[in-house]
């Protein structure tokens, strides 16, 4: 039991506490919002007027998006706190989609990649079959090192008439507190940690005369951006669209795999009593962000993401109340609608956002490892993460045959994201094929359907020849994860007419079991199967 959980998600919470806590949700997640906006635009050398419009247009979807996320409209929502905002993980292919296209080219490439996660979000088993943890943890390896070089051109960043050390300085600050904050400070602390890094590094910044505060001055306190810097929709596809649109699609499942995660962590985390995942909501959560994303595309703004912050505010401050996801939101639209807050968070100097991102994009990069070695690893997973990284990395710097490239093989392989990611996902099908398949066995969900599993357990093991004393402790796991399930009746609601569905497959000299307990006739037990697994490993 969590007894911090003051207020869940559907009960009624003060509206003081509610705007209080969405406040700071909204401060939390802001600098991160800012500086990937930033990077990405600048990176790019585009101009002002679409900085402007592009943090308008994402922190305006964002918060519309929240406030979906909290109040679930059929099946987009996930009836919990989950903010959204800029993605770090689209920066690499983003800022490739600007400078070869241009704001047309990536609005175009944003609303194809947000089809890609609605037809996920429906049938979900295809998207495990696909994007296995060693794929995805190949792709945010890739992401990570690919983005590296841009960043550290941005903390070299300085304006003409101040002093060379201006930059090292700040943006060294910046990045050695960060660290600090990360390896030091306690839980309630880290979570300001980009607030502080930001406010700390621009003091220094400020110290040399780095700060331009004129647009602050200039702009409004209500209002929005000239719709003239909305550049539309680039419908001219040709070389590069379909060269860059793998990418996007890749890292757009990347992202949609990360929202599942979220959706799953945010209901541990907001509930007094433990729960069984629900399918729903996860599935609500990521058709709440493919929403976002096609609407950021519309706008021609930057991709977005779920905010993991979300699920670490709820688990400090205790708050899950839907009201909090509302006020968010609606804090979100306010921010949006006055240029002199959008101007003052455009106004972080560069090295401090790029020394930001640095720490932000080391623990992505090491969440890609964490990801592929979160099973252990063997010379399988070494292979297809080792090769496929090596092979992203190399044709994007160019190490690989660069004479023999151009025209349009150039602009296709000279994307490493693209040609890594197909490298990995084509080793891992290859190996899928060649690997056992799984067995399966459904049966009503009572201590009565013991026998046939006892049987069906007994059977598998022999045919993948164990000897008995280890079938006989396969078949004890069997019963023990079965009468563990079903003393969770007692804890929880159970439907009439309830399934039970056991996966074996053998895995590195191991038999994995799944159990699924599921409503007769649910049409997505597949997809339960391929995220809500109980796994007991002999």
């Amino acid at each position: 039991m969590r007894e911090n959980i003051r207020y869940e998600p559907d009960e009624s919470c003060p509206l003081l506490t509610s705007i209080g806590v969405g406040f700071q949700f909204v401060l939390i997640t802001l600098t991160t919002m800012a500086a990937v906006t930033l990077i990405i635009i600048q990176s790019a050398d585009q101009h002002t007027s679409y900085i402007s419009w592009s943090f308008f247009a994402a922190l305006a979807i964002s918060g519309a998006c929240t406030v979906l996320q909290a109040v679930r409209v059929g099946r987009f929502g996930a009836a919990h706190v989950l903010i959204l905002g800029p993605s770090p993980i689209f920066i690499s292919v983003s800022i490739t989609a600007l400078s070869d296209g241009g704001p047309g080219m990536l609005s175009s490439l944003i609303i194809v990649s947000s089809l890609l996660q609605f037809a996920v979000a429906a049938r979900l088993a295809a998207l495990r079959r696909l994007i296995t943890p060693v794929v995805s943890g190949t792709v945010l390896m890739l992401i990570a090192a690919i983005v590296m070089p841009s960043l550290f051109d941005l903390m070299r960043y300085t304006p003409e008439g101040v002093s060379s050390a201006a930059a090292p300085i700040a943006a060294g600050t910046a990045l050695a507190l960060a660290v600090m904050l990360t390896l030091r400070a306690p839980q309630s602390w880290q979570q300001w940690s980009p607030l502080i890094v930001i406010a700390v590094g621009w003091t220094i910044a400020a110290m040399f005369g780095m700060n331009n505060f004129q647009g602050v001055a200039e702009a409004t306190w209500a209002g929005i951006p000239s719709s003239e810097a909305w550049h539309g929709f680039g419908f001219d596809f040709g070389e590069s669209f379909w060269a860059m649109l793998p990418g996007f699609l890749v890292v757009a499942l990347v992202s949609s795999i990360i929202a599942v995660g979220n959706g799953v962590a945010i209901q541990q985390v907001s509930q007094r009593e433990p729960r069984a995942t629900d399918f729903r909501v996860v599935q609500g959560a990521l058709n709440g962000q493919a929403v976002c994303n096609l609407l950021s595309g519309i706008a021609g703004t930057i991709a977005n993401t779920l905010y993991p912050s979300s699920v670490g505010g709820v688990s400090i401050t205790g708050v899950a109340a839907k009201s909090v996801g509302i006020c968010a939101g609606l804090i979100l639209i306010g921010v949006a609608l006055s240029p002199k807050a959008l101007a003052l968070l455009l106004a972080i100097p560069r090295p401090v956002a790029a020394a930001y991102m640095v720490v932000l994009f080391s623990f992505i990069f090491m969440q890609g490892v964490k990801s592929i070695t979160q099973d252990g690893m063997d010379a399988r997973k070494t292979i297809i993460a080792g090769i496929g990284f090596w092979i992203g990395v190399s044709f994007h710097y160019g190490w690989i045959f660069p004479d023999l490239l151009d025209g349009a093989w150039e602009t296709l392989l000279g994307n490493g994201l693209t040609v890594g990611s197909v490298a990995t996902i084509l080793m891992t099908l290859v190996l899928g094929m060649t690997s056992r398949r799984s067995r399966r066995l459904t049966v009503e969900y009572d201590i009565s359907a013991l026998p046939k599993i006892d049987d069906f357990l007994d059977k598998y093991a022999c045919q993948v020849r164990w000897n008995e004393v280890s079938v006989n402790k396969l078949r004890s796991a069997g019963e023990e994860t079965l009468s563990s399930l079903l003393s969770q009746q007692h804890i929880q609601c159970s439907e009439s007419g309830q399934q039970l569905t056991v996966s074996a497959r053998r895995k590195n000299g191991v038999i994995e079991l799944e159990f699924l307990v599921t409503a007769e006739g649910t049409d997505n037990i597949e997809d339960r199967l391929a995220y809500l697994e109980d796994q007991t490993e002999i």
